[in-house]
């Protein structure tokens, strides 16, 4: 096995990507200080209070409360209003359908009263 060349080995570069070459073909690490760039973003707002849990120690329970339930409060408000509308909803058809049924079955002296009511209120415009 003599015979065959020498393989490549693999080395390292300084951005963290490997290659199959021999490291003496590479300059010389530069001994100067590292420059970290870090980059700070803003927490998104379904995160903010799993970092605030995690931020004083509370710990993984809280985060694991806060990732699970989160979503099931905004989906148990959701339903609730929409609940309410749909009953708001049925409360105005059945209040206009009890308001057509009495104005149609009620006595000449009712319907005189609605049309005396109907004109008091253009007079006050």
């Amino acid at each position: 096995m003599e015979h065959l060349p020498e393989l490549p080995q693999v080395a390292q570069l300084p951005d963290g990507t490997y290659v199959y070459a021999h490291p003496t073909a590479f300059p010389a690490p530069q001994q100067g200080p590292q420059v970290v760039h870090q980059h700070i973003h803003q927490a998104a707002p379904d995160k903010t209070v799993q970092r605030i849990a995690l931020g004083s120690g509370v710990g993984a329970g809280a985060v694991a409360a806060g990732v699970y339930f989160g979503p099931l409060l905004v989906g148990a408000l959701t339903a609730i209003a929409a609940n309410i509308a749909m009953l708001a909803f049925l409360a105005l058809i059945l209040g206009w359908c009890v308001h057509t049924v009495v104005k149609s079955l009620g006595s000449p002296d009712a319907g005189a009263a609605v049309k005396n009511v109907a004109k008091a209120r253009r007079r006050r415009r």
